[in-house]
């Protein structure tokens, strides 16, 4: 049975002016694990029929150093392709249509601002699940879902081996929630649990999805390593 493995970013830039890009942490995450499948035949050999990612620079910094990892150029691989519905929630959007300001202003990072953050993050995707608010420029959240579901019914239907989706927590965590049927409530917290660079694993069929792994970092489980485990 194939395997869709969905993985979430590397570590992207908190609290800087451009959240959007791997810091040299995430980069490193990404390419350990290319090369811990590398090391045991999955991606390289046997290759990934299909590879999805969204459209965020973040997700294609990830793919590219997966791909380093397993020893091959993901620009000369016509595997690889990009969608807008497995981008992010914007999360500045969110917390405006709170009427809340995030703790994180430029490059101010301390455990207690980002805790903060968290806490106010928690409260808009519970109103943007609910209804409750409309933040500026993103889609309700059941056409968010919608975009996921499009994602996962994709694969199952037009794919026959392994694929790899690279994405962000909200979609990865609300994959999740949808083949478990939990509520949005529940991938809300999933999502806010996700590691960097952490891999989730889905049997499939062409009918069915079934849940093996989740939030799984084996590439980072060695001793030395332990700060390299990273949430944002």
């Amino acid at each position: 049975m194939p395997t869709l493995y969905l993985v979430r970013h590397g570590q992207a830039s908190f609290g800087a002016a451009d959240y959007d890009r791997l810091s040299e942490l995430g980069v490193r995450q990404s390419e350990l694990l290319g090369q811990y499948w590398r090391a045991r035949g999955r991606g390289a050999s046997p290759h990934f029929d299909a590879v999805l990612t969204g459209t965020l620079r973040r997700h294609a910094q990830t793919w590219a150093g997966i791909a380093h990892g397993l020893g091959v150029n993901p620009e000369e691989r016509d595997i690889a392709r990009a969608q807008p519905w497995l981008n992010e929630y914007d999360s500045a959007a969110l917390l405006e249509a709170l009427g809340a300001t995030s703790p994180m202003p430029g490059a101010v990072d301390t455990t207690e601002s980002r805790r903060a953050h968290f806490r106010l993050l928690r409260t808009a995707l519970l109103q943007w699940a609910a209804g409750a608010i409309a933040p500026r420029g993103m889609p309700s959240h059941a056409d968010f879902v919608a975009g996921v579901r499009a994602a996962l019914d994709h694969v199952r239907e037009h794919c026959k081996g392994d694929v790899l989706i690279v994405s962000s927590g909200g979609p990865i965590a609300t994959a999740v929630a949808q083949v478990l049927g939990a509520p949005a409530e529940t991938s809300i917290e999933l999502n806010l649990r996700l590691r960097n660079s952490a891999v989730t694993e889905f049997d499939y069929t062409p009918r069915r999805l079934s849940l093996v792994s989740f939030n799984t970092i084996p590439h980072l489980d060695a001793p030395g390593r332990e700060d390299w485990v990273t949430y944002a």
